[in-house]
């Protein structure tokens, strides 16, 4: 199926810059915690309009719990935990540097 032109699509998050260290990334990994998406979903050549969705339903979590990890339930800290753990061991070792990242921002 061809798309038309000028619409978007995410090159999924294996794909993704900075080993997926980005703001859809964020959103894809939150999705995982919130159960909104399964953990194999990596929205590879998803319309950013989806991901646009996704991400209000991500929202709407964190409001629940306003917006800090500390808040949530211990089951989804933990989860939360996991899987932010591995996507920071796995973006290191494609070359993302969180103090480059940070040293760039200032």
């Amino acid at each position: 199926m061809k798309r038309p032109t000028g619409v978007r699509t995410y090159a999924g998050l294996e794909h993704d810059l900075n080993g997926g260290m980005t703001m859809i990334g964020k959103i894809i990994r939150d999705a995982w915690v919130f159960g909104i998406l399964p953990e194999t979903e990596t929205c590879e050549g998803w319309e950013i309009s989806r991901i646009d969705a996704i991400h209000q339903q991500v929202n709407d979590e964190w409001d629940k719990y306003s917006c800090m990890v500390s808040n949530l339930p211990n089951d989804l800290r933990e989860r939360h935990k996991s899987i932010y753990d591995e996507a920071i061991k796995m973006a290191k070792q494609k070359g993302w540097d969180p103090e480059q990242i940070a040293s760039d921002e200032d």
